[in-house]
Protein backbone atom coordinates (compact mmCIF):
# COMPACT_ATOMS: atom_id res chain seq x y z
CA UNK A 1 0.00 0.00 0.00
CA UNK A 2 1.36 3.43 -0.94
CA UNK A 3 2.75 5.65 1.80
CA UNK A 4 2.63 8.79 -0.37
CA UNK A 5 1.13 11.92 1.20
CA UNK A 6 -2.68 11.85 1.04
CA UNK A 7 -3.39 15.53 0.39
CA UNK A 8 -1.65 16.82 -2.75
CA UNK A 9 -0.10 20.26 -3.05
CA UNK A 10 -2.55 23.09 -3.67
CA UNK A 11 -2.05 26.03 -6.01
CA UNK A 12 -5.22 27.96 -5.13
CA UNK A 13 -5.58 30.84 -2.67
CA UNK A 14 -4.61 30.34 0.97
CA UNK A 15 -7.63 30.45 3.27
CA UNK A 16 -7.43 31.67 6.85
CA UNK A 17 -9.14 29.58 9.52
CA UNK A 18 -10.35 30.75 12.95
CA UNK A 19 -10.79 27.91 15.44
CA UNK A 20 -13.40 28.59 18.12
CA UNK A 21 -12.55 26.46 21.15
CA UNK A 22 -9.33 24.75 22.14
CA UNK A 23 -10.39 21.88 24.36
CA UNK A 24 -9.68 18.30 23.32
CA UNK A 25 -11.69 18.72 20.12
CA UNK A 26 -9.91 21.85 18.95
CA UNK A 27 -6.43 20.86 20.11
CA UNK A 28 -6.48 17.22 18.98
CA UNK A 29 -9.05 16.73 16.24
CA UNK A 30 -9.04 20.04 14.38
CA UNK A 31 -5.86 22.11 14.71
CA UNK A 32 -3.37 19.45 13.54
CA UNK A 33 -5.63 18.33 10.69
CA UNK A 34 -6.11 21.91 9.47
CA UNK A 35 -2.32 22.38 9.63
CA UNK A 36 -1.84 19.27 7.49
CA UNK A 37 -3.86 20.60 4.53
CA UNK A 38 -2.07 22.79 1.94
CA UNK A 39 -4.06 25.93 1.23
CA UNK A 40 -5.37 26.29 4.80
CA UNK A 41 -3.72 28.33 7.53
CA UNK A 42 -4.74 28.14 11.17
CA UNK A 43 -4.68 31.89 11.73
CA UNK A 44 -6.69 32.36 14.92
CA UNK A 45 -7.90 30.48 17.99
CA UNK A 46 -10.56 31.60 20.45
CA UNK A 47 -9.99 30.46 24.04
CA UNK A 48 -10.48 32.22 27.35
CA UNK A 49 -8.37 29.64 29.18
CA UNK A 50 -4.86 31.07 29.91
CA UNK A 51 -3.17 27.65 29.90
CA UNK A 52 -4.73 26.72 26.56
CA UNK A 53 -3.80 30.12 25.17
CA UNK A 54 -0.16 29.43 26.07
CA UNK A 55 -0.35 26.05 24.32
CA UNK A 56 -1.73 27.71 21.18
CA UNK A 57 1.12 30.23 21.13
CA UNK A 58 3.67 27.44 21.52
CA UNK A 59 2.23 25.13 18.86
CA UNK A 60 0.85 27.71 16.43
CA UNK A 61 3.02 30.81 16.88
CA UNK A 62 1.53 32.57 13.87
CA UNK A 63 -2.05 32.35 15.15
CA UNK A 64 -3.84 35.25 16.84
CA UNK A 65 -5.39 34.24 20.17
CA UNK A 66 -8.74 35.87 20.99
CA UNK A 67 -10.11 35.59 24.54
CA UNK A 68 -13.75 35.85 23.42
CA UNK A 69 -15.81 35.27 20.29
CA UNK A 70 -16.84 38.94 20.42
CA UNK A 71 -13.19 39.81 19.72
CA UNK A 72 -13.21 37.44 16.75
CA UNK A 73 -16.44 38.87 15.31
CA UNK A 74 -14.91 42.35 15.47
CA UNK A 75 -11.98 41.06 13.39
CA UNK A 76 -13.94 38.63 11.20
CA UNK A 77 -12.85 40.20 7.89
CA UNK A 78 -9.42 38.60 8.32
CA UNK A 79 -10.78 35.04 8.09
CA UNK A 80 -12.63 33.02 5.48
CA UNK A 81 -13.54 30.01 7.66
CA UNK A 82 -14.66 29.59 11.27
CA UNK A 83 -14.54 26.18 12.97
CA UNK A 84 -16.89 25.70 15.94
CA UNK A 85 -15.61 23.10 18.42
CA UNK A 86 -17.14 24.09 21.74
CA UNK A 87 -19.70 22.48 24.11
CA UNK A 88 -22.61 21.03 22.18
CA UNK A 89 -25.29 23.49 23.25
CA UNK A 90 -23.22 26.38 21.83
CA UNK A 91 -22.77 24.90 18.34
CA UNK A 92 -25.90 26.36 16.74
CA UNK A 93 -25.68 29.92 18.18
CA UNK A 94 -21.94 30.22 17.41
CA UNK A 95 -22.39 28.87 13.89
CA UNK A 96 -25.16 31.39 13.26
CA UNK A 97 -23.04 34.26 14.57
CA UNK A 98 -20.06 33.20 12.43
CA UNK A 99 -22.21 33.04 9.29
CA UNK A 100 -23.65 36.47 10.03
CA UNK A 101 -20.11 37.81 10.62
CA UNK A 102 -19.25 36.86 7.04
CA UNK A 103 -17.41 33.55 7.40
CA UNK A 104 -18.01 30.07 6.05
CA UNK A 105 -18.43 27.60 8.90
CA UNK A 106 -17.41 24.11 9.96
CA UNK A 107 -19.39 22.81 12.95
CA UNK A 108 -18.18 19.89 15.02
CA UNK A 109 -20.72 17.16 15.65
CA UNK A 110 -23.44 17.28 16.78
CA UNK A 111 -24.40 19.88 14.18
CA UNK A 112 -27.07 21.19 16.58
CA UNK A 113 -29.22 19.83 19.39
CA UNK A 114 -32.34 19.58 17.23
CA UNK A 115 -33.10 19.03 13.58
CA UNK A 116 -35.05 22.29 13.62
CA UNK A 117 -31.98 24.29 14.69
CA UNK A 118 -29.94 22.57 11.99
CA UNK A 119 -32.49 23.39 9.28
CA UNK A 120 -32.47 27.06 10.32
CA UNK A 121 -28.67 27.18 10.06
CA UNK A 122 -28.70 25.46 6.67
CA UNK A 123 -31.32 27.87 5.35
CA UNK A 124 -29.32 30.84 6.64
CA UNK A 125 -26.12 29.65 4.97
CA UNK A 126 -27.93 29.18 1.67
CA UNK A 127 -29.51 32.63 1.97
CA UNK A 128 -26.12 34.23 2.67
CA UNK A 129 -24.36 32.18 0.01
CA UNK A 130 -21.80 30.76 2.45
CA UNK A 131 -20.39 27.31 2.99
CA UNK A 132 -21.70 25.40 6.00
CA UNK A 133 -20.60 21.85 6.75
CA UNK A 134 -20.22 19.43 9.66
CA UNK A 135 -17.10 17.64 10.90
CA UNK A 136 -18.26 14.04 10.49
CA UNK A 137 -14.67 12.87 10.43
CA UNK A 138 -15.54 9.21 11.01
CA UNK A 139 -16.55 8.98 7.35
CA UNK A 140 -12.78 8.93 6.79
CA UNK A 141 -12.00 6.10 9.25
CA UNK A 142 -9.96 3.33 7.62
CA UNK A 143 -12.35 0.53 8.62
CA UNK A 144 -15.42 2.47 7.49
CA UNK A 145 -13.87 3.31 4.11
CA UNK A 146 -13.00 -0.38 3.67
CA UNK A 147 -16.56 -1.44 4.50
CA UNK A 148 -18.05 1.25 2.27
CA UNK A 149 -16.09 -0.09 -0.72
CA UNK A 150 -17.14 -3.68 0.05
CA UNK A 151 -20.81 -2.70 0.20
CA UNK A 152 -20.57 -0.66 -3.00
CA UNK A 153 -18.84 -3.54 -4.81
CA UNK A 154 -21.52 -6.02 -3.70
CA UNK A 155 -18.97 -8.23 -1.92
CA UNK A 156 -21.49 -9.01 0.84
CA UNK A 157 -24.52 -9.35 -1.43
CA UNK A 158 -27.68 -7.83 0.00
CA UNK A 159 -26.90 -6.63 3.53
CA UNK A 160 -29.66 -7.35 6.02
CA UNK A 161 -27.92 -6.50 9.30
CA UNK A 162 -25.26 -3.96 10.25
CA UNK A 163 -23.74 -3.99 13.75
CA UNK A 164 -21.53 -1.11 14.86
CA UNK A 165 -19.98 -0.33 18.23
CA UNK A 166 -18.12 2.44 20.03
CA UNK A 167 -17.58 0.78 23.42
CA UNK A 168 -15.24 1.80 26.24
CA UNK A 169 -14.39 0.76 29.79
CA UNK A 170 -14.57 3.92 31.90
CA UNK A 171 -16.23 2.90 35.18
CA UNK A 172 -15.10 6.13 36.84
CA UNK A 173 -16.55 9.28 35.30
CA UNK A 174 -14.06 12.02 34.43
CA UNK A 175 -16.35 14.88 35.45
CA UNK A 176 -16.27 16.60 32.06
CA UNK A 177 -19.27 18.54 30.75
CA UNK A 178 -20.07 15.58 28.49
CA UNK A 179 -20.76 13.49 31.62
CA UNK A 180 -21.75 16.02 34.27
CA UNK A 181 -24.05 18.02 31.98
CA UNK A 182 -27.67 17.23 31.17
CA UNK A 183 -29.09 15.66 28.04
CA UNK A 184 -30.93 18.91 27.27
CA UNK A 185 -27.54 20.66 27.06
CA UNK A 186 -26.23 18.02 24.66
CA UNK A 187 -24.30 15.89 27.13
CA UNK A 188 -24.24 12.10 27.03
CA UNK A 189 -23.23 9.41 24.56
CA UNK A 190 -26.26 9.73 22.29
CA UNK A 191 -25.12 13.25 21.33
CA UNK A 192 -21.39 12.43 21.57
CA UNK A 193 -20.96 9.09 19.77
CA UNK A 194 -24.44 8.76 18.28
CA UNK A 195 -23.81 11.28 15.47
CA UNK A 196 -20.84 9.18 14.27
CA UNK A 197 -22.53 5.77 14.37
CA UNK A 198 -25.80 7.03 12.87
CA UNK A 199 -24.01 8.97 10.14
CA UNK A 200 -22.03 5.90 9.10
CA UNK A 201 -25.16 3.73 9.02
CA UNK A 202 -27.09 6.27 6.93
CA UNK A 203 -24.19 6.66 4.51
CA UNK A 204 -24.07 2.92 3.98
CA UNK A 205 -27.74 2.01 3.89
CA UNK A 206 -29.78 5.16 3.34
CA UNK A 207 -32.50 6.98 5.30
CA UNK A 208 -33.96 5.52 8.49
CA UNK A 209 -37.68 4.73 8.61
CA UNK A 210 -38.03 3.81 12.30
CA UNK A 211 -36.02 3.72 15.53
CA UNK A 212 -36.06 1.70 18.74
CA UNK A 213 -33.74 2.88 21.54
CA UNK A 214 -32.57 1.88 25.00
CA UNK A 215 -30.85 4.79 26.75
CA UNK A 216 -29.48 4.42 30.28
CA UNK A 217 -27.32 6.21 32.86
CA UNK A 218 -25.42 3.49 34.73
CA UNK A 219 -22.52 5.17 36.52
CA UNK A 220 -22.72 7.24 39.69
CA UNK A 221 -22.20 11.00 39.47
CA UNK A 222 -23.24 11.04 35.81
CA UNK A 223 -26.38 12.89 34.73
CA UNK A 224 -26.51 12.08 31.04
CA UNK A 225 -26.68 8.73 29.24
CA UNK A 226 -23.59 6.52 29.25
CA UNK A 227 -25.02 3.31 27.78
CA UNK A 228 -27.08 3.37 24.57
CA UNK A 229 -28.47 0.83 22.12
CA UNK A 230 -30.19 1.83 18.88
CA UNK A 231 -32.01 -0.36 16.39
CA UNK A 232 -32.59 1.43 13.09
CA UNK A 233 -34.80 0.09 10.31
CA UNK A 234 -33.66 1.67 7.05
CA UNK A 235 -36.22 2.48 4.37
CA UNK A 236 -34.42 0.09 1.98
CA UNK A 237 -34.77 -2.80 4.43
CA UNK A 238 -31.41 -3.12 6.22
CA UNK A 239 -31.44 -3.12 10.02
CA UNK A 240 -28.63 -1.34 11.85
CA UNK A 241 -27.87 -2.14 15.48
CA UNK A 242 -25.65 0.45 17.17
CA UNK A 243 -24.03 0.19 20.59
CA UNK A 244 -22.26 2.97 22.48
CA UNK A 245 -21.19 2.58 26.08
CA UNK A 246 -18.73 3.76 28.73
CA UNK A 247 -19.24 0.61 30.81
CA UNK A 248 -18.14 -2.26 28.55
CA UNK A 249 -15.51 -4.44 30.22
CA UNK A 250 -15.20 -6.67 27.15
CA UNK A 251 -15.88 -4.92 23.86
CA UNK A 252 -17.60 -6.45 20.86
CA UNK A 253 -16.48 -6.21 17.23
CA UNK A 254 -16.28 -2.68 15.82
CA UNK A 255 -18.24 -3.86 12.77
CA UNK A 256 -20.16 -7.06 12.03
CA UNK A 257 -22.01 -6.84 8.72
CA UNK A 258 -24.19 -9.69 7.47
CA UNK A 259 -25.23 -10.12 3.85
CA UNK A 260 -26.70 -12.94 1.79
CA UNK A 261 -23.32 -13.54 0.09
CA UNK A 262 -21.02 -13.24 3.10
CA UNK A 263 -20.07 -11.22 6.15
CA UNK A 264 -17.44 -8.70 7.22
CA UNK A 265 -16.10 -8.24 10.74
CA UNK A 266 -13.47 -5.92 12.15
CA UNK A 267 -12.18 -5.17 15.63
CA UNK A 268 -10.50 -2.23 17.30
CA UNK A 269 -10.68 1.44 16.44
CA UNK A 270 -9.28 3.40 13.53
CA UNK A 271 -5.76 4.47 14.49
CA UNK A 272 -5.97 8.16 13.56
CA UNK A 273 -7.47 9.25 16.90
CA UNK A 274 -4.74 7.54 18.91
CA UNK A 275 -2.03 9.09 16.74
CA UNK A 276 -3.56 12.57 17.08
CA UNK A 277 -3.78 12.10 20.86
CA UNK A 278 -0.10 11.13 20.84
CA UNK A 279 0.74 14.42 19.12
CA UNK A 280 1.55 13.00 15.70
CA UNK A 281 0.93 14.99 12.54
CA UNK A 282 -1.36 13.81 9.73
CA UNK A 283 1.45 14.74 7.33
CA UNK A 284 3.26 11.50 8.32
CA UNK A 285 3.96 9.36 5.27
CA UNK A 286 2.17 6.36 6.79
CA UNK A 287 -0.82 8.34 8.11
CA UNK A 288 -4.01 6.25 8.13
CA UNK A 289 -2.26 2.98 7.24
CA UNK A 290 -3.45 0.00 9.30
CA UNK A 291 -1.16 -2.99 9.91
CA UNK A 292 -2.34 -6.28 8.42
CA UNK A 293 -3.11 -7.57 11.91
CA UNK A 294 -5.88 -4.93 12.14
CA UNK A 295 -7.49 -5.66 8.77
CA UNK A 296 -11.09 -6.90 8.76
CA UNK A 297 -12.23 -10.38 7.76
CA UNK A 298 -14.51 -11.12 4.79
CA UNK A 299 -16.32 -14.30 3.81
CA UNK A 300 -18.20 -17.26 5.27
CA UNK A 301 -17.11 -19.35 8.27
CA UNK A 302 -14.45 -21.75 7.02
CA UNK A 303 -13.74 -19.62 3.95
CA UNK A 304 -12.61 -16.20 5.16
CA UNK A 305 -9.78 -13.86 4.24
CA UNK A 306 -8.36 -10.61 5.54
CA UNK A 307 -9.23 -7.58 3.43
CA UNK A 308 -6.52 -4.97 2.82
CA UNK A 309 -7.63 -1.83 4.62
CA UNK A 310 -8.24 1.49 2.96
CA UNK A 311 -6.20 4.38 4.40
CA UNK A 312 -7.78 6.52 7.05
CA UNK A 313 -7.94 10.09 5.78
CA UNK A 314 -9.15 12.82 8.15
CA UNK A 315 -7.28 15.54 6.17
CA UNK A 316 -9.52 14.83 3.19
CA UNK A 317 -12.42 16.47 5.04
CA UNK A 318 -10.54 19.76 5.39
CA UNK A 319 -9.24 19.52 1.83
CA UNK A 320 -12.92 19.34 0.84
CA UNK A 321 -13.69 22.40 2.97
CA UNK A 322 -10.85 24.30 1.29
CA UNK A 323 -12.13 23.41 -2.18
CA UNK A 324 -15.76 24.19 -1.32
CA UNK A 325 -14.91 27.64 0.09
CA UNK A 326 -12.16 28.57 -2.34
CA UNK A 327 -13.36 27.00 -5.57
CA UNK A 328 -17.07 26.26 -5.18
CA UNK A 329 -16.63 22.49 -5.15
CA UNK A 330 -19.24 20.21 -3.49
CA UNK A 331 -19.28 20.08 0.31
CA UNK A 332 -17.37 17.25 1.98
CA UNK A 333 -20.43 16.70 4.22
CA UNK A 334 -23.84 17.96 3.13
CA UNK A 335 -25.74 19.43 6.12
CA UNK A 336 -29.01 17.96 4.85
CA UNK A 337 -27.59 14.47 5.44
CA UNK A 338 -26.64 15.39 8.99
CA UNK A 339 -30.09 16.85 9.67
CA UNK A 340 -31.51 13.36 9.10
CA UNK A 341 -29.10 12.03 11.72
CA UNK A 342 -30.49 14.54 14.22
CA UNK A 343 -34.01 13.37 13.34
CA UNK A 344 -32.87 9.87 14.26
CA UNK A 345 -31.48 11.11 17.60
CA UNK A 346 -34.75 12.89 18.39
CA UNK A 347 -36.70 9.73 17.52
CA UNK A 348 -34.33 7.70 19.72
CA UNK A 349 -35.00 9.98 22.69
CA UNK A 350 -38.76 9.57 22.19
CA UNK A 351 -38.39 5.82 21.85
CA UNK A 352 -36.37 5.55 25.06
CA UNK A 353 -38.96 7.60 26.97
CA UNK A 354 -41.93 5.59 25.71
CA UNK A 355 -40.44 2.14 25.18
CA UNK A 356 -41.86 2.06 21.66
CA UNK A 357 -40.67 1.98 18.07
CA UNK A 358 -40.83 5.53 16.66
CA UNK A 359 -41.50 6.11 12.97
CA UNK A 360 -39.77 9.11 11.44
CA UNK A 361 -41.99 11.69 9.73
CA UNK A 362 -42.34 11.15 6.01
CA UNK A 363 -40.87 7.63 6.18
Amino acid sequence: MSNAPQVPEHDGPELHVALIGYGKGGEVFHAPVIDAVPGLRLSAVVTGNPERARTVRERHPGATVYPTVADLWADAGRYEIAVVTTPNDTHAPLARAALEAGMSVVVDKPFALTAGQARELTDLAEKLGRVLTVYQNRRWDADFLTLWHLVEEGALGRVHRFESRFERWRPQAKGTWRESGTVDSGAGLLYDLGPHLIDQAVNLFGPVASVYAEVDTLREDVQADDDVFLSLHHARGTRSQLWMSALTAQTGPRFRVLGDAGAFTSSGMDGQEARLLAGESPTAADWGVLPESDWGVLGVDGETRRVPSARGAYPEFYAGVRDAVGEGEPLPVDPHEVIHGLEVIEAARRSARTGTVVTLPGR
